[in-house]
C-alpha cells in the first residue's frame, strides 16, 4: 500500500490537498481509493421522493457515473460528521435535514468506506456547490439500478436497499428497568426517570451495532424476524427511535425530553445532534444528545445531523396499557418493534401484536455496557 497526494492542478484538488486526507489509497495491486483515512458517503432518503444520488463529473474517479454525495474523512473525522460535512459541501444539504438511520462499513483493511443512511427531516432541494458533480437528483428506488453506478456504490446498493426497509424501534418499561435495581429510586421516582431517559439517549445516539459492547443485542432480539439476516449484518450500526414510558409520579420528570402533554410521545424535541466537539463519544465527534441543540462548527460550517432520539410517552393510566398502545402504533407503522420489560403479562400482550420483547437486565446490561466504553 502506498499514500500518494493529488497530483498538481488535478481538478480535484488543484491547489493541492486541503486536508491531510486528501490522497489516494494504493493498494499493491494498484487499485486506487481516495481518501487517506478513509472516506464516507450520505445515502440520504426521503419517503416520497426517493434517495439523493450525484451524477459524477468526467474527472473523477469513475466519472459519469451515479454515486453518493461523500469523500475523504479528515484524520480523526468519524464518518458520521465526515459523511454530512462532504453532503453539505458537494450537495448543499442543509443543517438538521437529515437523521441517520443506521451506518454501513466497506472495510479493505488498507482502506474503508462507510454509508451513512439518513432519512430526509427536513426536505430540501440539492445545491451543486462543488465542481464534481454534473447533477444532483432524487431518485426513487426502484429506478436506482436503471443508473449507470459507481462500482462500489453498485455493489452496496442490493444489501442498503435490503436494510431500507427495517426501521428498529425500541420501547422501554420505564417503571419496570427502574425498578429492577435498588439503588433508592423510590426516594426521587422522577429524577430515576431523567437519568434514565439521559442514559438511554447516549446510547442510541453512539449507536448499536452486533458484537460491540453497548452495542449487542438490537439484532438478536430481532432473531426471529424474517430481516434478521440483514439486520444483524456486521458493520452496520443502527441508530434506533427510543421510547421510554412513565408512570405515575415520574409523569413529572423534568429536562430532556419533558416537553410533551400527558400520554404525548417525543419525537423531534429529542434528536441527539451530532457536533464536532466534546460530548459523547463516536469515534472523533461529539453529541449533544436530547434537545441539548449542540452544533459543531468547523473551518467551512455548522453541520448538524439528527441521531437515536429518546421520547417520552406519559401515561394518563396505567403504564402497561401505554406501552401495549404504543406498541401497537409502532407495529402498524412497518416497524421492528422489541418492548423491553420483564413483566410477564405485558410480554405476552405486545408479543401478541407482533413485537419482540427483551428484559430490563438487556437494558441495564447495554447501559452499563456503553456506560463503561465511555469510561465512567
Amino acid at each position: 500500500m502506498s499514500i500518494i497526494p493529488p497530483a498538481p492542478g488535478e481538478p480535484r484538488r488543484p491547489q493541492g490537498p486541503r486536508n491531510p486526507g486528501d490522497a489516494w489509497v494504493v493498494a499493491e495491486t494498484g487499485e486506487k481509493y481516495w481518501g487517506r483515512f478513509g472516506a464516507a458517503g450520505l445515502l440520504a432518503v426521503d419517503s416520497v421522493r426517493g434517495v439523493l444520488l450525484q451524477h459524477r463529473v468526467g474527472w473523477s474517479h469513475f466519472g459519469g457515473t451515479w454515486g453518493l454525495p461523500g469523500g475523504a474523512l479528515h484524520e480523526g473525522e468519524s464518518a458520521l460528521v465526515g459523511a454530512i460535512r462532504e453532503a453539505q459541501e458537494e450537495a448543499g444539504v442543509p443543517d438538521g435535514a437529515v437523521r441517520a438511520r443506521f451506518t454501513r462499513v466497506l472495510d479493505l483493511k488498507i482502506w474503508s468506506y462507510t454509508t451513512v443512511v439518513a432519512d430526509v427531516v427536513e426536505p430540501f432541494e440539492p445545491v451543486i456547490s462543488d465542481p464534481e458533480s454534473l447533477a444532483l437528483e432524487w431518485v426513487p428506488v426502484d429506478a436506482v439500478d436503471e443508473r449507470p453506478l459507481h462500482p462500489g456504490f453498485a455493489d452496496a446498493w442490493p444489501a442498503l436497499r435490503a436494510l431500507l426497509a427495517v426501521r428498529p424501534s425500541i420501547v422501554v418499561d420505564a417503571a419496570n428497568v427502574i425498578g429492577s435495581v435498588p439503588d433508592g429510586w423510590w426516594r426521587d421516582r422522577a429524577g430515576a426517570a431523567e437519568r434514565l431517559h439521559d442514559r438511554l439517549a447516549v446510547w442510541a445516539a453512539a449507536g448499536v451495532e452486533p458484537g460491540v459492547p453497548g452495542g449487542a443485542g438490537v439484532p438478536e432480539a430481532l432473531g426471529e424476524s424474517e430481516k434478521f439476516g440483514t439486520l444483524g449484518e456486521q458493520g452496520v450500526r443502527w441508530y434506533p427511535d427510543v421510547t421510554m414510558v412513565v408512570e405515575g409520579v415520574a409523569r413529572k420528570m423534568t429536562g430532556a425530553g419533558a416537553g410533551a402533554g400527558s400520554g404525548a410521545a417525543v419525537d423531534a424535541g429529542d434528536v441527539g445532534v451530532v457536533d464536532l466537539g466534546g460530548g459523547v463519544d463516536l469515534g472523533g465527534a461529539g453529541v449533544g444528545v436530547a434537545g441539548l441543540g449542540a452544533a459543531g462548527v468547523g473551518a467551512v460550517g455548522v453541520w448538524r445531523v439528527g441521531v437515536g432520539a429518546v421520547g417520552v410517552v406519559r401515561a394518563d393510566g396505567h403504564g402497561d396499557d401505554a406501552i401495549v398502545g404504543e406498541a401497537r402504533r409502532l407495529v402498524a407503522a412497518g416497524r421492528e418493534v422489541i418492548v423491553v420489560t420483564s413483566d410477564r403479562e405485558l410480554r405476552t400482550r405486545v408479543e401478541a401484536l407482533g413485537a419482540r420483547t427483551q428484559s430490563a437486565g438487556w437494558m441495564r446490561d447495554q447501559l452499563d455496557a456503553r456506560s463503561a466504553r465511555r469510561g465512567r
